[in-house]
């Protein structure tokens, strides 16, 4: 069974970022949560890839059991993500994200292409404004309306732990495929004892509603660097959103896995181990890589 090794580790204005490791001498690979303003709940998919991958999960910026502190910016969660690379000694790693963080991977790949492997790029949305409608539409659908109801009044104020966790639940249960077990798989996802950063996730996606797709899909048409699209038929985001984004990238794949929605390493299992470890597989069969250290960061190291 792998074992992970937790470690916060400082980035360069101070602010001590949690992070967990795989142990593993085999090609590194990083991930990414989404949110923004969640934390690293990627442990599952850690453990697919362990067996094949040196995998790093980590805590970002003011989420989780991060430091919860600012500046929340693109520029700054990529420069945190090349530091824990230069921190953990690699010199190119592979790096998948989920949702925001499909996102974060993506704009790390053409921030660094150099020191970028590839990318797995999970539950995404691509980088325009359109599915936004479409998503808030097909989720709203997906729910009675006494439970819109409740949702959208839970939403409206502070919320007691207990209320907190109804209120994930209703918003995580559109998310799911498969309707008669949205509310099983929401609420094991919603279970957790973390506060979302809402200053977090507000900044960075009124920054991220500012990009314009065809100067990102521009960039993307330049990178030279495999990337796998994975997305659930039954995501309430649609596929078109992201069917821009497999075009203009050069090495890019899209998987579409039948039945599944957002989440789909709890969702279907088997297929989502079988695409994500047969792409890390096929990245690194294609660029062994020598491991080397150049640590310009401080970790703190606990089991």
């Amino acid at each position: 069974m792998q074992t992970s090794t937790e470690a916060f580790v400082a980035m360069d204005d101070g602010v001590r970022l949690w992070t967990a490791t795989s142990r593993s001498d085999a090609m590194p690979v990083v991930l990414c949560h989404g949110g923004a303003g969640l934390w690293d709940y990627l442990e599952p998919v850690a453990t697919m890839l362990a067996p094949v991958a040196c995998v790093h999960r980590w805590d970002q910026r003011g989420c989780g059991r991060s430091e919860r502190a600012g500046p929340y910016s693109l520029t700054r969660c990529l420069a945190d993500l090349e530091l824990l690379r230069r921190h953990f000694g690699h010199e190119r790693w592979l790096v998948g994200g989920h949702s925001w963080g499909a996102s974060l991977a993506l704009r790390y790949a053409l921030e660094h292409p150099a020191r970028t492997l590839g990318v797995l790029y999970v539950s995404g949305t691509g980088f325009g404004q359109a599915w936004r409608a479409a998503y808030h539409e097909e989720a709203d659908r997906r729910l009675t309306p006494a439970q819109r109801q409740r949702r959208d009044r839970l939403g409206r104020h502070s919320r007691t732990a207990g209320e907190e966790r109804e209120w994930r639940t209703l918003c995580y249960a559109s998310d799911v495929g498969d309707p008669r077990r949205a509310f099983a798989i929401a609420e094991r996802f919603a279970d957790v004892p973390f506060a979302i950063n809402v200053e977090c996730n507000r900044a960075l996606n009124d920054e991220e509603k500012q990009t314009l797709e065809a100067d990102v899909l521009d960039r993307c048409g330049r990178l030279e660097v495999p990337v796998r699209v994975v997305h659930g038929a039954r995501d309430p985001r649609p596929v078109w959103a992201v069917e821009s984004l497999v075009a203009a990238l050069p090495q890019a794949g899209l998987t579409v896995l039948d039945g599944v929605g957002h989440l789909p390493w709890l969702e279907d299992p088997a297929a989502f181990e079988g695409v994500a470890r047969d792409f890390v597989l096929d990245v690194a069969s294609r660029a062994p890589l020598p491991r080397g250290r150049d640590d310009l960061a401080g970790g703190e190291q606990r089991r």
